[in-house]
């Protein structure tokens, strides 16, 4: 289970994911790397003259049209959401990502992919404690009838609704304590989605090239083309969901606290990080005693109070 009151972690051995970019439709390498305390997940273009590093904080967030971009000096790094969420699921907090092209893979369209790959990997303590951003009070944000927001909770959770007008999406509604075990079982598979007529609108402006039946659920006006259907009956929630841990992991540091969402995308995410941000009184940063750490409960997977944990001071 993930763990309060926890060490910084990071991999113990480097993994190595090889796909195509989402509208690239080209190859691309990605290799996580074990980094230091402190490091946090930083994105690093290999493909260029002089390597440009991008931190995964929401202050480098460039776009959220069709997915999460970050940048830096002009340089960007693509579809970085499904890689973020299982990085921040499963507990990971400094990491080296390399690429080799400007979009991270898409794999099968789910963070599932990397999940394994990471957890194969494995992961160790170092000697820093982990930063936790505690959310205070409610802070929410809307977009017509859109809805999102983050209110005071004893650890992260997400409840998220969605409500098409189709016939095979409709209304759906998922609730989960976002840690390893719940990830892994409820979320990491869930796939990305789009409609048939949205796609081929994509690839005729030359995007969306690397997009296909193998990385996405596509639906037409009354169907889901996919042969092998869905993996979950409820995938497009469940999809959302893992969207929004990884847009919400661009704070930098784990978050205490619950995310309620109503057709909410990235937009709308990166709306409410950068909402929390901006006041704040609307969160606490926390860091770990190493009493605490080191005589924590085993197994503790909550946190039993944000007092526990001491402000961390500048």
């Amino acid at each position: 289970m993930l763990q309060f009151n926890d060490f910084q972690r990071t991999l113990s051995q480097p993994a190595i994911c090889r796909g195509v970019g989402l509208h690239s439709g080209l190859p691309v390498t990605l290799t996580l790397k074990p980094a230091p305390a402190g490091h946090g997940i930083v994105f690093v273009r290999t493909d260029l003259a002089r390597p440009v590093s991008i931190p995964a904080l929401a202050e480098y967030v460039v776009d959220t049209s069709l997915a999460t971009t970050l940048g830096r000096d002009g340089v960007k790094v693509g579809t970085v959401e499904h890689l973020m969420s299982a990085l921040a699921a499963l507990g990971i907090d400094n990491v080296r990502a390399e690429l080799d092209g400007p979009e991270v893979p898409i794999m099968d369209g789910s963070a599932a992919p990397f999940t394994h790959a990471i957890m194969e990997a494995g992961s160790h303590e170092l000697d820093a404690p982990r930063e936790y951003l505690v959310i205070k009070k409610s802070v929410a944000v809307t977009d017509g009838d859109k809805q999102a927001s983050l209110t005071p909770a004893r650890r992260f959770r997400i409840s998220c609704t969605i409500d098409f007008e189709h016939p095979v999406i409709q209304g759906q509604s998922f609730d989960v304590d976002v840690n390893d075990r719940g990830f892994s079982r409820e979320i990491s598979r869930a796939r990305t989605f789009g409609f048939l007529r949205d796609v081929e609108k994509l690839k005729t402006l030359g995007l969306a090239r690397g997009g296909s039946l193998e990385n996405a659920v596509v639906v037409d006006e009354a169907a889901i083309l996919n042969p092998d259907g869905l993996r979950f009956p409820d995938e497009f929630v469940r999809h959302k969901i893992l969207d929004a841990i990884g847009d919400v992991s661009l704070f930098g540091r784990p978050v205490i606290g619950h995310m309620t969402a109503f057709k909410t995308g990235h937009a709308l995410n990166h709306k409410l990080v950068r909402k929390v941000l901006a006041d704040p009184s609307s969160f606490d940063i926390v860091t770990a005693r190493r009493r605490d750490v080191e005589g924590r409960e085993p197994g503790r997977a909550s946190l039993a109070g944000a007092l526990e944990l001491e402000p961390l001071v500048a």
